[in-house]
């Protein structure tokens, strides 16, 4: 039998649709793909690329953190993009989460996102790093 856990992190934003913000089962995160909203005011960060991408990794980080994961323990990472002339400065951005041993990834363009954003970011931790 599959044990599954429902994370919630306060630190981070809410779901906006039906969904959890992070499952952990048998040793293994599930993080549901977070986007640039601020848990403290709620607002969209919207003041440029690299703005936009640090508010969501530091959702994703908050949502390891409740579970008891790091950054390091993440291991697979997926980034949509709305305008792949971005990708280098959400790249750099991202590297800068991922200093050593950065996870598999893949990075695709998307014609939408949630909210119109322009960057959405899901990724996948295991406990036995």
């Amino acid at each position: 039998m599959t044990d599954k856990k429902v994370v919630h992190a306060t630190a981070a934003p809410a779901p906006i649709g039906p969904y959890s913000q992070a499952i952990e089962s048998n040793g293994t995160l599930y993080i549901s793909g977070q986007i640039a909203i601020d848990e403290a005011s709620g607002a969209l960060i919207t003041d440029g690329i690299e703005q936009e991408t640090h508010q969501v990794m530091k959702n994703l980080d908050a949502i390891l953190q409740e579970a008891g994961y790091r950054l390091e323990n993440v291991v697979k990472c997926s980034i949509f993009i709305r305008d792949m002339g971005q990708f280098a400065a959400i790249n750099e951005v991202y590297a800068s989460y991922f200093p050593e041993q950065p996870p598999a990834r893949e990075t695709v363009e998307v014609a939408g996102l949630p909210k119109n954003v322009n960057v959405e970011i899901s990724a996948i931790a295991t406990s036995q790093n």
